[in-house]
């Protein structure tokens, strides 16, 4: 038997440590919650991404009575990102969540199909992005998808 250990790095930041930028796609990325759809979870979330270029793009949570039917903050921001500037490479994703109490006191993570959408556009463009997961108390900081998926499956496989 052999052990493996996977290590992930995930710096802790107040939103005055942040950089002007980053502050930037944060604030778009809470205001992003006030577009969501989410009439039976009450759990409204934001996304917004920062393309090369200098655009920043936001989306929100679209739910669906048939659940299966709605998507998610980074799904809705990165597709129409990808799909508006398909040669515009992600440099940061920020993600904020709020319910009936105001914004999270914990960051809030993406769920399983948006790490590997995350992960793929990432590889779409060959370049990792900076993902901040926004809260009231701290925000996370990681350095790309694979901090949040360490054990990826991507289009390598497929060859």
């Amino acid at each position: 038997m052999k052990e493996l250990k996977i290590e992930i790095h995930i710096r802790s930041y107040a939103y005055e440590e942040l950089s002007e930028e980053e502050r930037r796609l944060v604030d778009a990325a809470k205001e992003a919650t006030a577009r969501s759809y989410a009439p039976y979870s009450r759990f409204h979330v934001g996304a917004a991404a920062l393309l090369a270029n200098g655009i920043i793009v936001s989306g929100s949570n679209q739910e669906n009575a048939a659940y299966p039917s709605g998507t998610c903050a980074e799904r809705t921001t990165l597709f129409y990102a990808n799909s508006q500037y398909p040669d515009q490479p992600v440099k940061a994703l920020a993600i904020a969540a709020r319910n009936a109490s105001g914004f999270l006191d914990s960051p809030i993570p993406p769920c399983g199909a948006c790490r590997q959408v995350l992960l793929e556009t990432e590889q779409r463009y060959g370049h990792p992005m900076r993902i901040l997961l926004y809260s009231n108390q701290e925000i996370y900081c990681l350095s790309g998808a694979r901090n949040l998926l360490p054990l990826s499956f991507g289009g390598g496989f497929l060859k």
